[in-house]
């Protein structure tokens, strides 16, 4: 059987809430060890409480639904590191390690002792990735970061909405996600060079830097142009179109004529061929001049049929989608065909106690490769695996309950 593609890489993640874990978890989908180290102190990741929603069945200390969106598939060690004798637990775990990927804040990473400085002593090879908010360097180090503060400060707000209405932050926590992303990249390219030229490093991503760069043509407009891109009506492309949203008879669809042959395309399915070779819509440009007068007239020619009867007659033709709300979404026909759900089981071996056997679904990593197994671990207990990973370096069962008794481990 093919093994998962990241199968041997051991990565210790000193991380909590969304972004870190999401770009962990992304590693761990792909066949990686990731070992979630948790704060002995203070109950760990904060996620494990996060609601509204739980997964039945499910022990207290994972059954937020949350916390299960960017936990599975990684295993649980729950150690003090704020103390040196569980700082010293990380520093024998890392001699094994091929990277360590923290989501702290910024001036964190250092006084933990989990950067690459305090760590290649014991493993030269080990690749330090550093998710903050801000950097680990300069003015904002010490600020907390999240991401509606990223999406506020990077100009989302002001491009996302109706330009009549408040400034509006995306739907989702989509900078994390993002950020997440980048973490994860950033550490398997700092692991792939280790792996060439024996030394690791630092590699660092910031929320904040993320969130900017991912303004991509919006914002070398500005840098390039001086451009300031703002919203526009129906979620309008602000120079393509027709890029936006239409009104149909029972809803709303959206269009992306972003190809000349697509507006053609457009003409023949709603039988306005004259459209084609009218002066006002013959090209990009005359169509942005009037795109006032052409949504109008596009609204009109779609207001005798429903939004499914038009996708019916655009599929494989106009770019089309239909504007659905997130139950629309999930209950979507060509969702179901993706298989885009997998099971997510709490083992009845794994030591996780009652919920043993439980299993629930969530959605599948977009990453389709052979040797995936047919069904995802349930996120980890907190410090379900503490004492499993300790006895695997060599820790004696009677050190090991030493410092669970001096609350160093859990």
């Amino acid at each position: 059987m093919t093994e998962p593609m990241l199968s041997g890489l051991r990565i210790l993640a000193v991380e909590q809430y969304g972004a870190g874990p999401f770009g962990t978890q992304t590693l761990a989908d792909l066949g990686a060890e990731v070992i979630k180290v948790e704060n002995a102190a203070d109950g760990g990741d904060v996620s494990r409480s996060v609601g509204p929603h739980f997964a039945p069945g499910v022990a207290p200390d994972r059954a937020s639904v949350f916390y299960q969106s960017f936990n599975r598939n990684k295993k649980s060690l729950c150690v003090d590191l704020a103390r040196a004798p569980g700082r010293a637990v990380l520093r024998d775990l890392a001699r094994s390690a091929d990277a360590l990927l923290d989501n702290l804040r910024g001036d964190v990473p250092a006084r933990l002792g989990i950067d690459y400085a305090s760590l290649k002593a014991v493993n030269p090879r080990i690749v330090c990735a550093h998710l903050s908010g801000y950097g680990r360097e300069g003015s904002r180090a010490q600020w907390p970061g999240y991401d509606y503060l990223m999406q506020a400060e990077a100009g989302y707000f002001a491009l996302t909405g109706d330009p009549d209405g408040a400034p509006a932050r995306m739907g989702l926590s989509i900078v994390d996600m993002m950020a997440g992303t980048m973490a994860a990249l950033a550490l398997l390219a700092g692991v792939l060079d280790a792996r060439r030229s024996g030394v690791g490093r630092d590699v660092d991503v910031s929320l904040y830097d993320t969130a900017m760069f991912h303004l991509s043509y919006a914002g070398n407009w500005y840098t390039a142009a001086g451009a300031n891109t703002r919203r526009e009506p129906r979620s309008a492309h602000p120079s393509l179109t027709p890029c936006q949203t239409y009104a149909t008879r029972d809803g709303w669809i959206y269009l992306m004529c972003n190809k000349e042959k697509f507006w053609r395309a457009l003409c023949e399915c709603v039988s306005r061929d004259d459209w084609i070779d009218d002066p006002r819509f013959v090209d990009f440009a005359a169509r942005l001049r009037h795109r006032e007068l052409l949504t109008r007239l596009i609204d009109e020619v779609l207001a005798p049929r429903t939004t499914a009867e038009w996708m019916e007659r655009f599929a494989g033709r106009v770019p089309a989608a239909p504007i659905l709300d997130l139950a629309q979404a999930m209950r979507n026909p060509f969702f179901a065909e993706r298989g885009l759900v997998r099971e997510a089981r709490c083992d009845a071996d794994d030591g996780a106690g009652p919920d043993g056997g439980a299993s629930f679904g969530l959605l599948a990593n977009p990453i389709r490769t052979p040797g995936a197994p047919a069904v995802d671990r349930a996120a980890p207990g907190l410090g379900q695996h503490t004492r499993e990973l300790l006895s695997a370096l060599g820790y004696a069962g009677d050190t090991i309950d030493a410092l669970i008794a001096d609350g160093i481990i859990r």
